[in-house]
């Protein structure tokens, strides 16, 4: 039966439920039987695994332990150095998907990576009137409209841990050398502090994220949720006074959320600049080539590649494009071609890989989601 909670001891707040007031935590409902991303649960930590630390709300790190009460949210993971999960529960047992908090099903690893933390589910989370807390709950408003906008650059790569944070907090760093107001939007992926919190360190006026739009995760989001979180956060953007936006957009081309958000008409009339993150020459390459498929012609190269000399040289000349250390950009490398230009000329080799993106329909994608079950 639905209670009100008082904690003798209160638990752990992630930084996935960093916009859920603290306050608002007062009751304890039955588990809902099928799971929706973004409800909101009480676990306690039964076994110790992959996530031996748990991200806070206010961006510290703290150590887990058997016994450790906490907030978790349900919520979809895709990572590939990482896991596949979903927001589901297998009976009052679940997984940490993440150290930010999101919880679900385990449905596959990387085979590098240790077992997920176990938890024990103690019931929903609701507040003083007994109603479930959902993260969509306490997302920030939808924006005003504005007939202008601020200036944007996307920062996109071949896969996770290619070296896109860094590289959005190297634009943004550079950027402010020339710019008062720069803000970093962190617009894809799964609820961790680091990424925004390392956009704020570079100088950003403000960093936003899905969460700030009632997203745990975006994974299985479709792009018209996507396209109208990015309009969301710009315009969020917009009044705090920035005059250019960095936006991470997470994962490599091949995740369907990424190449649907890429390959969206609308999405690519708000951008303004381009710069692409690999790990490697051939990842580079690769990478270009599939961009310019779509119709996107990035200014430069950066990431992980950017780190070997070596590699540097192989993929500038065999994609056409500048490859620039991360110190570089830093430094203001690319700021007077950024404010010079609103459409960088078309350069480069002509070339194109012969397989098509991921395009898969709502439909099918929630048929095979289902099959994962």
């Amino acid at each position: 039966m639905p209670r009100i909670l008082d904690f003798p001891t209160s638990p752990k707040i992630p930084y996935a439920l960093r916009r859920v007031p603290k306050a608002s935590l007062r009751s304890l409902l039955p588990l809902p039987l099928e799971p929706e991303p973004g409800e909101v649960a009480l676990a306690r930590v039964e076994k110790i695994g992959k996530n031996t630390a748990l991200e806070l709300s206010d961006g510290r790190r703290c150590a887990l332990h058997v016994g450790d009460l906490m907030a978790v949210v349900f919520g979809n993971r895709y990572a590939t150095q990482q896991f596949e999960g979903y927001a589901r529960r297998d009976g009052d047992r679940c997984d940490l998907l993440s150290m930010g908090g999101l919880c679900g099903v385990v449905h596959s690893k990387h085979a590098a990576v240790s077992e997920p933390s176990k938890l024990a589910l103690l019931g929903a989370i609701g507040d003083a009137q007994i109603r479930p807390l959902r993260l969509g709950d306490h997302a920030l408003p939808p924006a005003a409209a504005a007939a202008d906008r601020p200036r944007v650059v996307v920062v996109c790569g071949t896969s996770m841990d290619a070296g896109k944070t860094y590289t959005a907090m190297s634009l943004i760093r550079g950027l402010r050398r020339g710019i008062d107001r720069v803000a970093g939007i962190k617009l894809t992926g799964t609820a961790t502090g680091k990424d925004t919190w390392s956009m704020l360190d570079a100088g950003a006026c403000v960093a936003l994220d899905f969460v700030d739009g009632g997203l745990p995760s975006t994974y299985l989001c479709s792009t018209e949720r996507l396209l109208d979180l990015h309009d969301q956060m710009v315009g969020h953007a917009r009044v705090c006074g920035a005059e250019w936006v960095v936006i991470e957009v997470a994962d490599g081309l091949m995740q369907r959320e990424t190449a649907g958000l890429l390959q969206s008409p609308r999405f690519r009339a708000g951008v303004d600049a381009w710069v692409f993150a690999a790990g490697d020459p051939l990842a580079g390459v690769a990478g270009v080539s599939m961009l310019r498929h779509w119709g996107i012609e990035p200014i430069a190269l950066s990431g992980l590649l950017s780190q070997s000399p070596l590699g540097m040289r192989e993929a500038g000349p065999s994609t056409g494009v500048d490859c620039l250390t991360a110190r570089e950009l830093q430094d203001g490398a690319l700021n007077e071609r950024l404010l010079a230009s609103l459409s960088p000329p078309r350069v480069g080799v002509d070339t194109e890989l012969s397989v098509e993106p991921p395009q898969v329909s709502d439909g099918a994608l929630r048929e095979e989601v289902l099959q994962v079950a």
